[in-house]
């Protein structure tokens, strides 16, 4: 399996003369969780979004597999992401609209998004409409859209919103199964224990800058509930 890795060097971003990031630096490979922590506003999602290429860095640097996001890649390729919530035609079924976002990849597969519906809990057969669909539905729905093309980066933004606490519990054993994959995931939550189980490294975006707290060897599993 490729090995991929994002490095972010001494990059800043900064919306109209407010700085966001301050000289941000942070490597990520292939078999690791990276969880970021920080408040709101604190820099998080914007440097999601930078790493994405849905933004550009003012200044510093971006790179994926040595290829630097802005110049030699225009968006991040191989990637599933959540950052916000996805537009998704609220009069179709959660498998009809991953159908629609599959086929704009030109994938035809549709055996994987049966299997990334089912891997996170929902029902592809279901008929019922996203617009019927809880908050805690539609994120599972998101995941299963940031996985069902076999991505091999995620970039998670508080990707356990909205679901419940035994929801919580499966997606974090979801997340360690693609951790142990190979893939390379990115998470940002305000929930201490996801950090605590899940993520290998620990960062903080404290001020515009970007601090490392901790790094873990042994990650425990969820416990069953």
């Amino acid at each position: 399996m490729e090995q991929y890795v994002i490095k972010i060097k001494n990059v800043s971003k900064s919306f109209k003369g407010i700085q966001v990031l301050n000289d941000v630096n942070m490597t990520c490979r292939s078999g690791k969780i990276y969880g970021i922590v920080g408040y709101n506003g604190s820099g998080k999602t914007v440097l999601f979004k930078c790493i994405c290429g849905f933004l550009h860095v003012d200044s510093g640097s971006i790179s994926v597999n040595g290829k630097v996001m802005g110049k030699e890649l225009d968006m991040l390729k191989n990637a599933g992401i959540i950052i916000e919530e996805p537009g998704y035609i609220r009069n179709l079924s959660g498998y009809r609209n991953l159908e629609y976002l599959y086929r704009i990849s030109n994938k035809k597969d549709k055996v994987a998004i049966y299997d990334a519906m089912r891997k996170v809990g929902l029902d592809p057969c279901a008929k019922k409409k996203v617009c019927n669909y809880s908050l805690g539905m539609r994120q599972r729905l998101a995941i299963a859209q940031a996985t069902m093309e076999d991505q091999k980066i995620l970039i998670l933004d508080e990707p356990m919103n909205g679901l419940d606490k035994d929801g919580v519990v499966e997606m974090r054993k979801f997340f360690l199964n693609q951790k142990n994959m190979g893939k390379l995931i990115l998470l940002a939550s305000h929930n201490k224990e996801d950090i605590e189980m899940l993520c290998d490294e620990v960062y903080e975006m404290n001020r515009t800058s970007l601090f490392f707290v901790h790094k873990k060897r042994d990650i425990k599993q969820p416990k069953e509930v």
